[in-house]
């Protein structure tokens, strides 16, 4: 027998699901659109290319890829930044800076699904491009910071920590393989770093990376050296932004450089980060001109995980309004209503399976309407309907013609 079903680690979504997507999807690009981000979408399809000169080998090695018919090596995209990058490279780089984009659209990894993780995952992302003021990365974060209390999280940890120190330390302590110490950091291999380092650089390393006060990492490092992470601090506060200094955060990645962050949803328990992000040096991989970047992508199937863990109700709005015929003679008299309320823009169902009313308004609650207009043959005669309220079960005669701007 032929396997129609969805693959493992796909889902499909129902009416209600969508509608509570759509309502948190909807808040964060709110608050996006308010720090001035633009939206960009970019294919689902890429040349493999991309990825492998972009993402570690983990990405890699989960990656879908295929060659299409004419011999490309393509792949569906693991993840959306290095796509923004390539859209930037090619058509972007001579738009006036700072260039503000943000990105919503789902992703592809030949993971193992679990509770949070899927084969086919939503990520939503933002880019800045063309400064690197502390001013400037202090707000990409409390946009991602807000971004995600918009959607209904409170219980929220932001952390955030600076490479560039990082590499300075690794620099006093003679380690020479500082992009293997970065990804055996960024694993939380602790077994792996003690067998690259010394009894020194590793007892030295452990210090460092428990350091959660700027005094302590000032300690360790030259002092002037922790002055932009201490503006970086500052600019927060500005923000209004809470925040825990985190000099464990790492990447595997060699592009990465300087301010470094991330956000914990405690609600998720030991796989709780919901948002990483930093800034990067990714545009001259691709070919572009060196240009300041920094960005952070959220995981948006995580952030809703961490929603219904947490006990929240994600309120989906519903004005949605039934129109219902008491009669055969009034079903044309109900459509012309249904088209005159869907012409001013309202939500509107009408019924088109000939229920008794009794039905009809059983049905009406079932789909959550709000309003139920009653299309009588002795009322339409008065040029009226009869328009009842589903949560306090009133209802009133309201004049046909004035029907939009009376429900």
């Amino acid at each position: 027998m032929a396997e129609i079903g969805k693959p493992r680690g796909t889902r499909d979504f129902t009416p209600a699901e969508m509608r509570q997507r759509r309502t948190v999807e909807a808040a964060m690009r709110g608050v996006f659109e308010r720090y001035g981000y633009g939206e960009i979408a970019t294919p689902a399809i890429e040349h493999m290319e991309l990825f492998t000169m972009k993402s570690g080998e983990a990405v890699i090695e989960e990656t879908y890829e295929f060659h299409d018919k004419s011999g490309r090596h393509l792949a569906l995209r693991p993840e959306l930044t290095a796509p923004a990058m390539r859209f930037y490279v090619e058509q972007l780089q001579m738009e006036p800076k700072p260039l503000k984009l943000y990105y919503y659209g789902p992703c592809y990894r030949y993971d193992r699904p679990q509770a949070g993780r899927y084969r086919e995952f939503w990520q939503m992302g933002c880019e800045l491009i063309g400064t690197d003021t502390p001013e400037g990365i202090a707000e990409l974060v409390s946009l991602a910071f807000q971004a995600v209390r918009a959607a209904g999280l409170r219980d929220i940890e932001l952390r955030l920590g600076d490479l560039s120190l990082l590499g300075f330390l690794l620099d006093d302590l003679g380690v020479q393989q500082q992009s293997q110490v970065m990804r055996l950091i960024d694993k939380r291999d602790d077994e792996g770093l003690e067998a690259m380092l010394d009894q020194q650089q590793s007892d030295t390393l452990r210090s460092f990376l428990a350091c959660r006060d700027l005094a302590d990492v000032a300690s360790m490092v030259v002092e002037e050296q922790t002055g932009r992470l201490r503006e970086m601090l500052d600019w927060l506060d500005v923000f209004d932004v809470p925040v825990t200094l985190d000099t464990s955060i790492a990447r595997g990645l060699d592009y990465y450089t300087g301010i470094v962050f991330e956000i914990d949803a405690p609600a998720l328990g030991a796989e709780k980060q919901i948002c990483g992000g930093g800034e990067y040096r990714l545009v001259p991989l691709l070919g572009g001109q060196p240009v300041a970047t920094a960005g952070f992508a959220l995981g948006f199937d995580r952030i809703l995980l961490a929603l219904e863990e947490a006990g929240k109700d994600i309120e989906a709005e519903r004005c949605m309004i039934y129109v219902a015929p008491v009669s055969d003679a009034m079903r044309r008299p109900a459509a012309r209503v249904a088209t005159q309320l869907r012409n001013d823009g309202r939500q509107v169902e009408l019924d088109l399976k000939r229920r008794s009313m009794g039905k009809s308004l059983q049905h009406a609650d079932r789909r959550g309407a709000t309003r139920v207009v009653i299309v009588g043959d002795d009322e339409w005669e008065r040029g009226a309907v009869m328009v009842k309220d589903m949560e306090s079960g009133e209802q009133r005669e309201v004049a046909v013609d004035k029907l939009p701007g009376a429900i």
